[in-house]
């Protein structure tokens, strides 16, 4: 078998932070979902991940700030995410498209 470079563009790249953190958000127990373009339109290229993920809260899950302080919730998607990367790279995981984690945890807790 071949060896192949894996040509690492911008979109791949993206994919890649995207499985991350959707598997983080699996691990976490939240029912959210990140593709590219929710990613990539979340804040400017210049914002930073803590930054993004505020902005999702505070648009797209606000009652959770009722209930959770922004910095904790962000700590704990950093934190998992990371994690969730690192054992991405270290097995040499390839962008998959088609994964929707939030899709996968109803099946699994019969939503």
């Amino acid at each position: 078998m071949l060896d192949v470079a894996i040509d690492r563009s911008i979109e791949d790249t993206d994919w890649f932070h995207c499985d991350a953190y959707n598997a983080a958000f699996y691990e976490l127990g939240l029912g959210w979902h990140w593709d590219t373009d929710t990613y990539r339109n979340l804040l400017p290229d210049s914002a930073g991940a803590s930054d993004r993920i505020r902005s999702y809260l505070e648009v797209q899950q606000p009652h959770l700030l009722k209930a959770y302080d922004a910095d904790f919730l962000i700590e704990a998607i950093q934190m998992a995410k990371a994690r969730c990367y690192d054992t991405m790279r270290t097995c040499g995981h390839r962008p998959a498209p088609n994964m929707n984690w939030a899709e996968i945890q109803r099946v699994q807790i019969g939503i």
